[in-house]
């Protein structure tokens, strides 16, 4: 029997160990099938990681191969690919990066010219493109794409989006963490732009120590930092933003979209009192919705899937808790920009965050990430779905349980939120155990 191909995207482009999973061979066949037949230009950028300039450089050869030109961004947030590439009139923008994921990781997204992530079957045209293989054409002399550097990447991304902000920041002082990540050049710049103080952290990349013990996946850094200032911690591509209160409290992706939710509304530009979130959002950001008469439109987990449901209906405010928030120009999560979403609400409101997260109280919630053998074994895993059955029993109208596959790593994730954490973890460690029986 044959074995079955794997497929190269999951939930965020094409991640795994840099040249081991994804190698310059693959940066590089996948660029040459995205390219071929497009007139480009493309903008490439990339986080800080070691393997990174190995990465990009197989991918800008790969689409100059077909004869499509690149623009290298450099050290760049994602935001930058979305927002830059449109500036330009990209065909398409890549990131090199893999986001949250340790050091030794890399991965390859992929957006369009609308400056949003590919859809599932764009990213599945060119993997079949990519796996057939030859014949490829092969232009020469003039008709070879050419490569240029975009040296004022990041300036003009900072200008760009600091542009529309309207309130100047002098006196006030924030708190930065970079996580070692691709925000430690425009996060810094966009605040003393707009006038404000800035302590910055974990802005001191090795190639090795993205996300290591900081960052968005590590907000207790931060808030061991912040000395009474509220802060903001990116992860390694800055799509990503958790902020920390003036008590050295987190608030993440769900919170976030509370503040931003009530704010909204009470200013009658909440379109059609909607907001979009994925399944893992907290039963607190769903009870707090109902209470203000916001209406939720459930996505599966992955910020494209939060993207189509806006454009599907037009909503202006979507994300997910784990920090990806997409506001109204509707393209991609971006770290930087939903940081200055948040000071303007503080600025205009004159109320701390600290009081404005009191718009939703989280349940205690418990994720256990259990290593598996084979994600597709989850969903006939019976005793797997009879353990949730009687877990769901137990919580009644009081808790939550979801068990899915990662799209992105060999782990099935259990989550549980309860009335408590202890009955949260004791109801995840019993489901995290029959998981790892069955798919071990």
């Amino acid at each position: 029997m044959t074995d079955p191909v794997i497929r190269l995207f999951g939930t965020d482009g094409v991640r795994g160990r840099a040249n081991a999973h994804v190698t310059p061979e693959l940066a590089f066949g996948l660029a040459r099938a995205a390219g071929e037949g497009s007139a480009g230009p493309v903008v490439v950028g990339r986080d800080t990681r070691r393997s990174g300039p190995m990465l990009t450089s197989a991918i800008l050869a790969g689409f100059n191969a077909v004869g499509v030109d690149t623009v290298d961004l450099g050290i760049v947030p994602v935001g930058a690919v979305s927002r830059l590439g449109r500036d330009v009139g990209a065909r398409l923008g890549v990131m090199v990066s893999a986001s949250h994921n340790a050091g030794e990781d890399n991965g390859i997204k992929f957006f369009g010219p609308d400056g949003a992530k590919l859809s599932d079957e764009r990213e599945a045209a060119i993997e079949a493109r990519y796996r057939k293989g030859s014949p490829w054409p092969r232009p020469s002399g003039s008709a070879v794409g050419m490569q240029s550097v975009m040296q004022d990447s990041v300036e003009r991304y900072v200008n760009r989006i600091a542009g529309g902000f309207d309130y100047r920041l002098s006196g006030l002082s924030f708190a930065l963490d970079c996580a070692n990540g691709s925000a430690m050049h425009a996060a810094p710049m966009l605040f003393n732009k707009l006038g404000a103080e800035v302590e910055v952290f974990a802005a001191d990349p090795d190639g090795m120590n993205i996300n290591l013990d900081c960052g968005a996946t590590s907000p207790s850094y931060l808030s061991e930092r912040a000395e009474g200032r509220v802060g903001f911690a990116f992860d390694g591509d800055a799509d990503r933003l958790v902020a920390i209160d003036e008590d050295g409290v987190p608030a993440n992706g769900d919170v976030l979209m509370a503040v931003f939710a009530r704010f909204l509304k009470e200013q009658g530009k909440l379109k059609n009192d909607i907001v979009v979130a994925t399944v893992m959002s907290n039963l607190g950001f769903r009870k707090a919705m109902k209470e203000i008469g916001v209406d939720i439109v459930e996505t599966s987990v992955g910020d494209r899937y939060v993207l189509e449901a806006m454009r599907r209906t037009r909503a202006v405010l979507g994300g997910e808790q784990s920090g990806h928030v997409l506001l109204s120009d509707r393209t991609t999560g971006d770290g930087l920009r939903t940081a200055l979403q948040l000071v303007a609400i503080l600025a205009s409101t004159g109320r701390e965050l600290r009081e404005l997260r009191t718009v939703m109280s989280e349940y205690p919630q418990v994720l256990i990430n259990v290593p598996v053998a084979s994600r597709s074994g989850l969903m006939d895993a019976g005793p797997v779905w009879a353990a949730v059955k009687e877990g769901e029993r137990r919580l009644a109208n009081e808790g939550r349980i979801l068990v899915r596959a990662s799209g992105t790593e060999p782990v099935v994730r259990v989550m549980v939120e309860a009335r408590t954490g202890a009955i949260a973890s004791d109801t995840a460690d019993r489901l995290a155990e029959v998981v790892a029986t069955e798919l071990a």
